[in-house]
């Protein structure tokens, strides 16, 4: 049992208080998921030919600059650095694949949360409302955010196998629900080049989308393959670079309410998420049909 939440802006004062808005709504699924929490935002997109990097270090006094520093040498440029409690977001001047590689390498001991061109990722253990506190959500701005509490049920309780989970550029996913097939899936996806952290099932779903995407798939091709591949019982909320989408299985029994103003669309487990944003109780509100997918981008809005 997991909670999830997910705010698409469609106004640039929503935009500028997304942080605030998304705050409320995944402390009310702090009871559906006490073990960790985490989000996704897509925010302050990076020119062309660079690359937004979200770094995280157990140690939470642990020296960003060394890191930036080196960056700097190996790929020349001046490399901005910006700390959120034991994560960084670093802005560099290459191309994903290098700038992965080099962190891999040279800093085993960083973990990469995410890449990509506008997404930042924070995630961590405890409960999501000290969570919400250590990271300052309620400062962050952006255009949409993903959300998650989780009640670990299938992998131990760390970091890494917190979510959301990021598999490919601004690609990530949060996940209510179980898969029963995820350990075929991984042996699988492993072959095909994809790599894992964790032994968590929704790793292997983020996984299977970014192997999908890799195919050519569209969404709706996508998610037309995910129902035949994998099984089990999930709501998905899916985040891209311009966009999100809701999906759940062809049985539809775990929770999912989405709701829908001029202003804003959001998404969680239960409606009283949806009920701490201004204007809910004038929102288009139902409840998402199976084996269905509810997308939205900003250049469709």
């Amino acid at each position: 049992m997991c909670g999830i939440v997910g705010l698409f802006a469609k106004t640039p004062e929503v935009e500028a208080n997304l942080g605030a808005l998304l705050a409320p709504m995944l402390h009310e699924m702090s009871d559906r998921g006490p073990d960790s929490a985490g989000v996704a935002f897509y925010r302050n997109a990076v020119a062309a030919g660079q690359t937004k990097l979200t770094l995280q270090h157990d140690d939470a006094t642990y020296d960003w600059d060394v890191l930036r520093t080196a960056m700097q040498d190996a790929f020349g440029a001046e490399h901005s650095i910006e700390r959120r409690a034991n994560h960084a977001v670093v802005i560099a001047h290459a191309e994903a694949a290098p700038v992965e590689t080099w962190v891999e390498e040279f800093f085993p001991d960083v973990k990469i949360m995410s890449a990509g061109e506008a997404i930042e990722i924070y995630k961590e253990t405890g409960r999501p409302e000290k969570f919400i506190e250590t990271f300052d959500i309620q400062s962050l701005n952006g255009t949409h955010a993903l959300g998650h509490t989780r009640m670990a049920t299938e992998s131990k309780v760390t970091t890494a196998g917190s979510h959301p989970f990021s598999t490919g550029l601004d690609l990530c996913l949060v996940h209510n629900g179980s898969l029963s097939n995820h350990n075929g899936l991984r042996r699988m996806l492993r072959r095909e080049g994809i790599r894992f952290q964790t032994e968590n099932d929704t790793e292997v779903a983020a996984g299977y989308m970014m192997w999908r995407q890799r195919e050519g798939d569209s969404m709706q091709q996508m998610m037309d393959n995910a129902f035949e591949d994998l099984d089990g019982f999930y709501t998905f909320l899916i985040g891209t670079r311009d966009g999100f989408a809701v999906v759940r299985d062809p049985i539809a029994c775990k929770p999912a309410v989405i709701a829908e103003t001029d202003e804003w669309v959001a998404m969680s487990s239960e409606y009283r998420s949806i009920a701490t944003l201004p204007g809910a109780e004038k929102a288009q509100t139902w409840e998402p049909a199976p084996a269905t997918i509810y997308a939205w981008e900003k250049e469709k809005v």
